[in-house]
């Protein structure tokens, strides 16, 4: 049995900010409406916070195109946007803790991945950023003719950016990076059910010294605040992470105004066992890959291919590590995984348990709902599956592994293939033909070579397929937010 704590409610050192953020100061919502947000290992209310609407959303983008067009933004050195973005880093790193724990309270991650995984990663995409922005630049062109062409490197304009909840402050640092380099004003809608870290960013970007209206957070729903954001004319690009299904309607609702989209969806991604791996180092990976953040990654290794002749002693090393976590109070040092999101991410997660048990799956480990309070789900495992089961075939986004044993590299490949996905693959072998045949020919946007969830702000991410279109980080996330101009200067 996996051992577990009981959750207890941790109290805030500070007052929540709740409020809009708009033109560089905070605000009730013009409705005046609020919605709550709940402590997902306590189901108690943290806060009310400012639901943002239409009505909001256009008081922000027309902020953000102020600062644009015609603010001081517009006047800020290249060299003067990245001591802005550092000075933004110092002042994360200067209120870490705080962070650290706003961010467990408001999602149920354990305080040791807020500690020791996203703030460090937060911080470093931040500073990785900063040294970016006084190097877009462009290229001479040596064309035909008496002519000086040269090309330059604008930024787009005014970016939406709508994040999900699994990696709040992550996910906001993933956008403002590259976004705010480039020389863009951002309005910024945070999910619903973890709006508090982003705009406790924003208090620290105020302090930081931006600029009125270059960094604008309208906290709000999909429906309303989301919808708003992407039909607005004055809108130039918008950079969404979330669900595929939601993807569509983003893309379809763009296209009357023909903003740049940018787009980093779900996965179900293969992580594959070769039986010349080391086993126990592909047994932890393996955990990595499917139990960080309670199962809620877009790249989690939901599908664990191991060769047939180590299936069935692998699945007794991994059963034993699973039932060996901790589950429980997500501000315990100890715990390992702590409860899911909010309620209808726990049902989901639940009725795909179910589904697996009756399509003929075996689950080895968790499958059940821990304790009466909080959204806990146990780390589940399932071997027996066929690639047809909605356990392997449908992204649950939580704590559920399926097994799936394989002869050989062709038909692993294929299987791997097999699926609407592409953002993330790995690979444990000792046969670096093996790692390099897998790497080449598996449809993914990132493939881990014995290793798992390895992140870094200078290697770009993204998937293939239905996993997205562009890439986060690195160079390459500087094209999002980046016009390329050609100008052509007459000699004679």
């Amino acid at each position: 049995m996996a051992t577990a704590t009981e959750p207890r409610t941790s109290k805030p050192k500070r007052t929540l900010q709740t409020k809009l953020l708009i033109d560089g100061k905070f605000r009730d919502s013009v409705s005046g409406k609020t919605f709550e947000t709940i402590n997902p290992a306590t189901e108690e209310v943290l806060a009310h916070v400012a639901e943002g609407d239409a009505a909001d959303i256009d008081l922000a983008v027309k902020a953000a195109r102020k600062a644009f067009d015609g603010g001081s933004w517009r006047k800020v050195d290249a060299r003067d946007r990245g001591r802005l973005m550092n000075k933004l880093a110092d002042l994360i790193e200067k209120n870490f803790d705080e962070l650290a724990e706003l961010e467990t309270l408001d999602n149920g991650k354990p305080i040791s991945e807020s500690r020791n995984a996203d703030l460090p990663l937060v911080i470093d995409c931040l500073r990785y950023y900063a040294g970016w922005a006084d190097k877009i630049h462009g290229q001479t062109v040596p064309i035909r003719g008496n002519y000086f062409c040269y090309t330059k490197r604008e930024p787009v304009g005014v970016a939406g950016q709508i994040i999900p909840w699994n990696f709040p402050m992550l996910m906001t640092a993933w956008k403002w990076g590259p976004a705010l380099a480039a020389g863009c004003c951002v309005v910024l809608k945070p999910a619903e059910q973890t709006p508090l870290t982003a705009l406790r960013m924003g208090e620290l970007a105020l302090e930081a010294g931006y600029p009125n209206g270059v960094v604008n957070i309208v906290p709000g729903f999909g429906e309303t605040a989301g919808a708003a954001l992407v039909a607005h004319p004055r809108v130039d690009k918008i950079a969404f992470t979330g669900e595929g299904r939601t993807a569509e309607i983003i893309m379809k609702n763009a296209s009357d105004t023909l903003k740049r989209l940018t787009f980093e969806l779900g996965g179900k991604s293969p992580n594959i066992v070769f039986a010349d791996a080391d086993l126990d180092a592909a047994v932890q990976g393996a955990l990595v890959g499917i139990y960080l953040n309670q199962g809620q990654c877009c790249c989690a290794g939901s599908r664990l291919f191991v060769q047939e002749g180590v299936h069935d002693k692998f699945v007794e090393r991994l059963a034993s590590a699973v039932n060996g976590r901790k589950l429980g109070d997500p501000f315990d040092p100890a715990t390992q995984q702590g409860p899911q999101v909010d309620k209808a991410q726990f049902d989901k997660i639940m009725s795909y348990i179910a589904k697996g048990r009756e399509q003929g799956a075996t689950c080895v480990a968790g499958g059940e709902r821990h304790g009466d309070r909080g959204y806990f789900i146990k780390p589940t495992v399932f071997t027996n599956v066929r690639d047809d089961m909605a356990i392997a075939r449908d992204e649950i986004f939580g704590p559920v592994l399926s097994v799936i044993k394989f002869k050989e590299i062709e038909e692993v490949i294929e299987r791997a293939n097999t699926t609407e996905y592409g953002l993330a693959a790995a690979v444990w072998t000792r046969d670096i033909g093996k790692a390099h045949a897998i790497a080449d020919r598996v449809r993914a946007g990132t493939v881990w070579v014995n290793c798992y969830d390895v992140f870094d702000a200078a290697a770009p991410f993204g998937g293939f397929k239905r996993s997205g279109i562009g890439r986060e980080l690195g160079e390459k996330g500087l094209d999002a937010y980046t016009e390329t101009k050609t100008v052509t200067i007459a000699m004679d």
